[in-house]
C-alpha cells in the first residue's frame, strides 16, 4: 500500500472516481448485489407476512451459507473455462453470464410460489439463486481486482463496487416494501428478475478484464492442475502472510459478526411490530439511501486517504451501533422517528464497514489466484456468522418465554453487539503488529 509519502491529496483522490473502470465496478457491484436481500432478510419478512414462525425464518437463512461456501467451488471458477457453451464468452465473462442466468431462472421460479403455500420448493429455489449469486461475486470479485492497476486504484474500484452493491440492497431491502404495496411479493420478486436479466445484458456489453490473460492455465484435471487449483491459492496465502495468516482470517471472520447474528430478525420485527411496508420502503430509499451513501463515500476516501486500517478500526466501532439502534427501536414500540434513526445509523455504519473490509481483503489477495483468495477470504467474513444466524429466531422465541416480545427483541440485538469486541481488539493488534504491506500508511 502507499505510504504517507506517496498517498494522494483529496484532489487526486476525487479525480481518480472518473475512471472508465469506476463505472464499470459499480454496474458490477449492482448485479451482486440485486439477489442478496431476495434470499436473505427481504424473504424473512415476507415468510413472517404470511405467518411463518421465526425459528424457520431463522434456519431460512441458512440458504446464505452458499455464499459462505463458495471458496469450495472457487479454483473451478478460476482454472476451468464455464460449461454449457458459455466458454466463449470469456474466463470471467462465461462464469458470469452463467451464474446471471440461473439467478434470473431462480428468481422467477420463486415469483411463481408463495413461502406459505410451497415453503420446501420454495427453499429449493432460493438455495439455487444463492448458489449462482456467490458464483457470480467470486467472478466480480476477482474481476475488480484484476481491474485495479495499483493500490489506490483497487480503494476506488472496491468503494464503486460497494456503492453499486449498496444500491442494489436498497433496492431489494427498501425500495421492493414499496413495490410490493402495489405489485404483492410475487410481483415484486417477478420484477427483480428482469432486473437481473438487464444486468446480464450489460455483461454481454463489456469486455474481460486485461490482466485475465495473465492467470494460470492448463489443464486442472491432473495432479499438478488439481495442486495449483485447490491448494496453491492457500498455501500461498500462507507463505505471503506467514505467522499473520490465522490472525488475519481471525480478524476477518468476527468482523462482521454482530451484524450478520442480527440480520435475520431485523425486517420479523417491523412486522411484529406493525410497520407498514409504505414506511419501510420510504424511509430506507430516503435515509437508507443517504447514510449508505454517505457511509460508502467516507470509507473508500478515508481508505484512500489515510489507510486502511484505521479505516478498518473505524468499521468495527461503528458497527455494533446498529445493533444498538435496534434495540431502541424495539423498546419504542416502531415509533417512526426512531425508526428513521435506526435505518441511518444501520446504512451508514453497514456502508463504512463494508467498504472497509472489501478494501482490506482485496489488499491480501495475489494475481493468479484472485478468484480463489478472495473466495477464502470472504468466505471467513461470512462462515461462522452464517452459522449462528441461523438460531436468532429461536434465541428470540427462548429471550420472548419471559417476557413481552419487544423486550425479547431488544436483549437479544443488545447481545448481538457484545460480537464486535473481538473484532475491535483483532484489527487493533493487526494494525499495530500486523504485516507492514497492509499496516496504516507505512
Amino acid at each position: 500500500m502507499a505510504t504517507e509519502r506517496t498517498r494522494p491529496g483529496w484532489r487526486e483522490v476525487l479525480a481518480g472516481l472518473g475512471r472508465p473502470n469506476v463505472a464499470l465496478l459499480l454496474l458490477l457491484g449492482f448485479a451482486a448485489g440485486l439477489p442478496f436481500m431476495l434470499v436473505g432478510n427481504t424473504l424473512g419478512f415476507w415468510a413472517r407476512r404470511e405467518g411463518i414462525d421465526l425459528g424457520a425464518v431463522g434456519f431460512l437463512s441458512w440458504v446464505g451459507l452458499a455464499y459462505s461456501m463458495k471458496f469450495l467451488w472457487a479454483p473451478i471458477v478460476d482454472r476451468v473455462p464455464a460449461p454449457l457453451g458459455f466458454a466463449r464468452f470469456g474466463r470471467r465473462r462465461g462464469w458470469l453470464l452463467l451464474a446471471q442466468s440461473l439467478v434470473v431462472l431462480g428468481l422467477a421460479g420463486m415469483a411463481l410460489l408463495t413461502p406459505a403455500g410451497h415453503l420446501s420448493t420454495f427453499a429449493v429455489l432460493a438455495v439455487l439463486v444463492a448458489f449462482a449469486s456467490a458464483t457470480q461475486d467470486i467472478v466480480i470479485d476477482a474481476w475488480r481486482i484484476e481491474c485495479a492497476e495499483d493500490a489506490n486504484q483497487l480503494a476506488l474500484l472496491s468503494a464503486a463496487y460497494q456503492f453499486g452493491y449498496r444500491g442494489a440492497l436498497l433496492l431489494t431491502d427498501a425500495a421492493i416494501f414499496l413495490i410490493a404495496v402495489d405489485l404483492g411479493w410475487p410481483g415484486s420478486y417477478a420484477l427483480m428478475a428482469a432486473l437481473a436479466f438487464a444486468a446480464l445484458v450489460v455483461v454481454l456489453r463489456v469486455d474481460e478484464p486485461r490482466s485475465v490473460a495473465a492467470l494460470a492455465s492448463g489443464p486442472i484435471w491432473t495432479p499438478r492442475g488439481l495442486y495449483d487449483a485447490i491448494l496453491g491459492p492457500f498455501l500461498a496465502f500462507f507463505r505471503q502472510h506467514r505467522q499473520w495468516a490465522l490472525a488475519i482470517l481471525a480478524a476477518i471472520s468476527v468482523y462482521r459478526l454482530a451484524d450478520f447474528v442480527m440480520g435475520p430478525m431485523a425486517n420479523p420485527l417491523y412486522a411484529d411490530l406493525g410497520i407498514a411496508e409504505q414506511l419501510i420502503g420510504k424511509v430506507r430509499a430516503s435515509v437508507g439511501l443517504a447514510g449508505t451513501l454517505l457511509g460508502t463515500a467516507a470509507a473508500g476516501l478515508c481508505a484512500i486517504r489515510f489507510g486502511l486500517f484505521p479505516t478498518l478500526i473505524g468499521g468495527a466501532v461503528l458497527g455494533p451501533l446498529s445493533n444498538l439502534a435496534f434495540s431502541w427501536l424495539a423498546l419504542s414500540g416502531g415509533d417512526p422517528a426512531v425508526f428513521m434513526l435506526a435505518m441511518a445509523i444501520d446504512n451508514f455504519s453497514a456502508g463504512f464497514a463494508g467498504i472497509a473490509l472489501v478494501a482490506y481483503m482485496s489488499s491480501l489477495t495475489a494475481l493468479g489466484y484472485t478468484a480463489t483468495q478472495y473466495a477464502l477470504l470472504s468466505s471467513f467474513y461470512t462462515l461462522l456468522g452464517k452459522l449462528l444466524k441461523g438460531f436468532s429466531g429461536v434465541a428470540v422465541e427462548a429471550l420472548a418465554a419471559s417476557r413481552p416480545l419487544p423486550e425479547a427483541y431488544a436483549w437479544f440485538f443488545a447481545g448481538t453487539a457484545l460480537f464486535a469486541i473481538p473484532a475491535i481488539a483483532l484489527c487493533a493488534w493487526l494494525a499495530r503488529r500486523g504485516p507492514r504491506g497492509v499496516s496504516s500508511g507505512s
